[in-house]
């Protein structure tokens, strides 16, 4: 077996790549120890004698199939999760898709004239005080105080 060491140096030098990424035939292990200059390498790597390996990667494989089963809420239980409730959902974040929910509920129902400007006006306040839960919530506090909407 001869010692390849510095035409494997000169080649990843010449590739621009590590000396692990360098690979040599093994065929061709007597032409490739005459190789002793930059322009022998060169040669070589034209001839396919010599060549840079592609970079090794982290799968993606196991990370695609645990994705596919969360789609179906799989591997979401209390034992798969680290960080609490809010690291997980923000409050804020909660709180801003209600509020927008509820906001955009009342100008439709302001636009079609279902609700006169005060009553508008005294809901709205009351949505960005906390006082409804969700759309439904909201919906079904007009039909009590206002009649049917």
């Amino acid at each position: 077996m001869t010692d390849l060491s510095a035409q494997k140096r000169l080649a990843a030098d010449v590739l621009g790549v590590g000396e692990n990424r360098i690979w040599l035939d093994p065929e061709q292990q007597g032409d490739i120890a005459e190789a002793i200059t930059r322009e022998d390498i060169r040669e070589l790597v034209e001839e396919g004698v010599v060549r840079a390996e592609e970079p090794g990667g982290n799968s993606r494989s196991r990370a695609r199939e645990r994705e596919a089963k969360r789609a179906y809420g799989h591997q979401k239980g209390a034992g798969s999760r680290k960080g609490e409730a809010e690291a997980r959902k923000s409050d804020t974040d909660d709180w801003a898709s209600t509020i927008r929910a509820q906001r955009r509920r009342l100008r439709e129902l302001r636009d079609e004239g279902r609700l006169s400007r005060s009553q508008y006006r005294d809901v709205y306040d009351k949505a960005g005080g906390g006082e409804f839960d969700s759309v439904a919530d909201l919906e079904r506090y007009i039909d009590e105080t206002y009649g049917d909407t």
